[in-house]
């Protein structure tokens, strides 16, 4: 009887638990537990951080070298490119020797053809407009402008011609991409673009300010290649507007070069 009774005491003892050691060990034990336990989530946080510092860079390095995103600011290229709309814009496309042609919409840099100067800005302010700007984020700078190529260098352009059309090298052309409430151009003009500068113009024609408006300015409104950014190929956000940026190939496709061989 006494032996059973020491067996039951035994069991029951052991199954409250074996853990003998004294109060202070017990609490130092949780201590480095506890300190274990926040080192883990520093560095957790550290490698977090760590790791959106360098997908971050490598953000801004495609954004410079290879395809930047870039908010439409204006309604200037309605109705192919809405307000809002987040293109994207092949930095490659004309980096090995290609060079824009007819009809594509290109981003470049105003300064010099559409604005004298660039505006005054902090260093610290112009490195988080940048910035912004570069991950599509923020309107663009004043100085990056999208719009239509419609002459390259040597090319006549005259409007209006025939039946109230644009003339490119004498031949008019469909320009089906223009705002249907616009004329080709309500102002006339006839210019024959510099070697190595492009004539651009929006697709909203009245309101858009263009190669037009800058006729009389310095650089005559026509834009360096040096200066072109790239060329808006796609629409990458909303969701709901995903498409390519499609050249209106056919539309240019009976004009001559300059020279006149076939373009």
């Amino acid at each position: 009887m006494d032996t059973d009774v020491q067996h039951t005491e035994r069991d029951r003892s052991s199954a409250q638990g074996t853990d003998d050691s004294p109060p202070e060990a017990r609490s130092r034990s949780a201590r480095i537990s506890t300190r274990a336990s926040g080192f883990l989530r520093r560095l957790s946080l550290r490698r977090a951080a760590g790791l959106g510092v360098i997908a971050g860079v490598l953000l801004l390095l495609l954004s410079h070298f290879v395809v930047q995103p870039f908010l439409i600011p204006s309604t200037s290229m309605e109705p192919g490119l809405q307000v809002g709309d987040r293109v994207v814009v092949n930095k490659l496309a004309y980096r090995f020797g290609s060079q824009p042609q007819r009809g594509d919409v290109v981003v470049f840099d105003g300064t010099g053809s559409f604005v004298q100067e660039a505006a005054d800005r902090s260093v610290f302010a112009g490195l988080v407009r940048g910035t912004a700007a570069a991950l599509g984020l923020a309107e663009p700078a004043e100085t990056d402008f999208v719009k239509r190529v419609i002459g390259v260098g040597g090319d006549r352009v005259k409007c209006c011609g025939r039946g109230g059309r644009l003339e490119v090298n004498g031949v008019a052309v469909d320009e089906y991409y223009v705002h249907p409430d616009d004329a080709p151009s309500r102002v006339p003009f006839d210019v024959v673009v510099p070697e190595g500068t492009l004539f651009v113009l929006g697709d909203h024609r009245d309101k858009s300010r263009d190669s037009r408006d800058h006729l009389g300015d310095p650089g005559g409104g026509m834009v360096p290649l040096d200066k072109v950014i790239g060329r808006a190929d796609w629409i990458g956000w909303p969701a709901g507007r995903w498409s390519t940026v499609q050249p209106p190939t056919m539309t240019f496709y009976s004009v001559p070069a300059p020279g006149g061989a076939h373009g």
